[in-house]
Order: C-alpha cells, then structure tokens, then sequence
C-alpha cells in the first residue's frame, strides 16, 4: 500500500490527500508534527526525504517520492486528471510551476505565519509586504485566467487545478481577501462540488 507522509494542515501535502482519494488508490496516512521538527530527524533525513520536508509518498517497494507537484504528476498519469495532449501538459506544468514559485511562497507562507503562530522576526516583518503584494498579484494572474476559461488546463478538471486550489481555497486563513476576484470564486466552488471532494482536515 502506499504512504503518505504528511501534515493535517500542510496545503502540499491536501494536493496529494486530494488527489489519491479522486483516484480512489488506498493508502495509509502518517502524520508529523513540523512545528515540533519531527521532519528533521536523522532517522527521517536519512530515510524518507533528506531535505526534512513533507509530503513525501513512499511507493510499495519503500521508495520515497518528495515534492507534492511530482508526487501528483506521477500519481495522475494515465489518467483523466493529466491531459493526453501534449501542449496541454506543459502548460499544466507551468500552472504547477506558477503555483511553487508564484504563489505558494507567499499565499501559503503568511498563511503558515499565522496559522502556526510563528515568531515574527525583524525578518519576517520585512517580508510581509513584499508577500502580501506578491500573493495579491498571483490571485490577479488567476483571476484574469478564469475570466476566461472554467479551469486551468484543457477544458477540465487536472492536477493544474489541485496544485493551485489547495492553498488558495484557505488564503484567507492567511489574510488575503477573496471576495474581488468573482471568477476565482466561482471556480473555488466548481472544485469542490466535484464528485469524491474532500475538505483539507480530512486526512
């Protein structure tokens, strides 16, 4: 059976949930408290991902596959949520890559801030505007995408729309306001009337 390797409120790690129970692949869930470093462990570094991070998804034979994009792409291949052509999956690609570079480290980063209570440093205060602007900006960039189209890729529902859901459906736990972007909200919705959906806290 496959591992899962994960944190309850880690949106990296929902992808991956998300897409498995779509899928309808068992697997078995173990949890690790970041907050405490329970990812950064000899014995975790050493075994299951050296770069201390989850989710990690560790395949029958007991090897590891870390980064929740590549876990999703190996997960959805072959099937109906990575496109068949091959333009459409580049630019699946490029929303995943958007989401990593774009969106995640400033949407999920100020939600984490929060949401875990972490020690605001003179660091950390630096960056807060410059995140705040930048995650607003990554919203825009969505918002102005589905002005146009139901979903991200191809006409359909795809890992580009796990990838980008997963911490934007919870941006607002991290200070950012949804309600201006009317077509980001609706394809919210559209995402999470699918059939087989499951909220972030189910594990």
């Amino acid at each position: 059976m496959l591992t899962l390797h994960d944190n309850i409120t880690s949106g990296n790690g929902y992808k991956c949930r998300l897409l498995l129970t779509l899928l309808k692949k068992p697997f078995k869930r173990i949890e690790y408290d970041i907050d405490k470093g329970e990812t950064r462990t000899p014995e975790y570094l050493a075994k299951i991902n050296p770069n201390g991070r989850i989710p990690v998804l560790q395949l029958e034979d007991g090897t590891c596959l870390p980064e929740s994009d590549a876990i999703m792409w190996y997960l959805a291949e072959g099937t109906e949520f990575l496109p068949a052509d091959r333009l459409a999956r580049a630019q699946a690609l490029s929303w995943m890559f958007f989401e990593q570079y774009s969106h995640e480290p400033n949407i999920a980063t100020l939600r984490y801030w929060i949401t875990h209570k972490v020690e605001m440093t003179p660091e950390r205060r630096a960056a807060l505007p410059g995140k705040r602007v930048q995650g607003q900006a990554a919203l825009k960039v969505m918002e102005n995408h589905l002005a146009k189209h139901g979903w991200f890729v191809g006409g359909g529902y795809s890992i580009a729309d796990i990838a980008l859901y997963a911490y934007t459906h919870v941006a607002e736990q991290g200070g950012f306001e949804l309600k201006p972007y009317p077509a980001l909200n609706a394809w919210l919705k559209r995402v999470a009337s699918r059939p087989g959906h499951i909220p972030i806290t189910k594990g």
